[in-house]
């Protein structure tokens, strides 16, 4: 079974068993999370979500990202500027997607 869920603004497609990295959540690692905001299981699509779905995920992972470096230059002015960036993220595992 499929479906697509909305979490951080952003929209993934999983699976029984797969294994996402979204937006930092705030749980601990071994947390279960319920998400409610299903917007398709399987071909079933729903407006805007699908009523009485939710997927069950299990929190593995809290970590940063590599760094990113950010680095501006004006040519002739002498102006510089070197700046890194970590994104937090949160590692889960689908353990179950359930319809009513």
């Amino acid at each position: 079974m499929k479906a697509v869920i909305k979490t951080g603004g952003k929209q993934y497609l999983v699976e029984e068993g797969s294994v996402i990295y979204v937006e930092k959540l705030d749980n601990e690692v071994g947390d279960k999370v319920t998400i409610d905001e299903v917007l398709m299981v399987d071909d079933t699509v729903g407006t805007p979500t699908v009523k009485g779905a939710s997927v069950t995920l299990e929190v593995l992972k809290q970590g940063k990202e590599k760094k990113v470096v950010v680095y501006k230059y004006r040519q002739k002015k002498k102006y510089r500027r070197k700046q890194g960036h970590r994104q937090p993220y949160t590692k889960l595992e689908v353990k179950k997607i359930s319809v009513k």
